[in-house]
Order: structure tokens, then C-alpha cells, then sequence
């Protein structure tokens, strides 16, 4: 892969949104992070953009949490193979998370490292 990474972050919070997009934005092989304040925007965000490579998503938000937008993306054929790192503070959805297809699951607060870690390991799977 030789562009940089599309990342769409997904949070209601928007202080963690731009605490994401700005850890996110010191790394070079970062191309764009996509702001959505909930899984409906998002899911719609999906759907209009061709070059997304990664989702960084909540779990609880309003109008379509993580889960629901989980379900829901895949019954997209074309975008259902997108990885999805779920960011949250609730330890007890890890297990309905990957049920629900996440690749990978990070507690809050969020670490730089351990999150580029995450990142690096998918960017290397693409």
C-alpha cells in the first residue's frame, strides 16, 4: 500500500474525536482521518466514500451506537471487510464486539502507542 491510511473515527464525544484525529495526524502513513459523531452518520459516510481503510469506532452513542453500526455495515458486500477497531470506556462489550465483527478493541483512555500499534498491524495486513 502505497498511500496513506483513510481513517474514519467514530465518536459522540467530540474532545476524544479530536484527541484521535490529532495522535492520528503525527504519523505519515496517515493520510486523512474522517470525522462521524454517530453510527448512523458514519454508516452514511460508508456508503458515499470509496477509500476508507479503517474504522475507529465508539460504542455508545446516540441515534445508532457501535453495535448497531457494526450490523449494519455488514450487510454492505463492498464494505464489510473494513476493519474496525472499537475505541470504549465499557470493558463489558469486548466479547458483543467481536461477535459483532470488530478486528480489534481498545479500552479508554486511549494510548498513542498502543493505538498506532493496532493501526500498524492492519496497515500491514492491507
Amino acid at each position: 500500500m502505497d498511500k496513506g491510511l483513510t481513517i474514519l473515527a467514530v465518536d459522540d464525544d467530540i474532545i476524544n474525536l479530536k484527541l484521535i484525529h490529532s495522535m492520528l495526524k503525527k504519523h505519515t502513513d496517515i493520510e486523512s482521518v474522517i470525522e462521524a459523531t454517530n453510527g448512523l452518520d458514519a454508516l452514511n459516510i460508508v456508503k458515499e466514500t470509496e477509500n476508507i481503510n479503517l474504522i475507529l469506532l465508539d460504542i455508545k452513542m446516540p441515534v445508532m451506537d457501535g453495535i448497531e453500526f457494526m450490523e449494519n455495515i455488514s450487510l454492505l458486500p463492498e464494505k464489510h471487510n473494513i476493519p474496525i477497531i472499537v475505541l470504549t470506556t465499557d470493558e463489558t462489550k469486548k466479547h458483543q464486539s467481536f461477535e459483532s465483527g470488530a478486528f480489534d478493541f481498545l479500552v479508554k483512555p486511549i494510548r498513542e502507542h498502543e493505538l498506532y500499534e493496532k493501526i500498524l498491524k492492519i496497515k500491514n495486513l492491507l
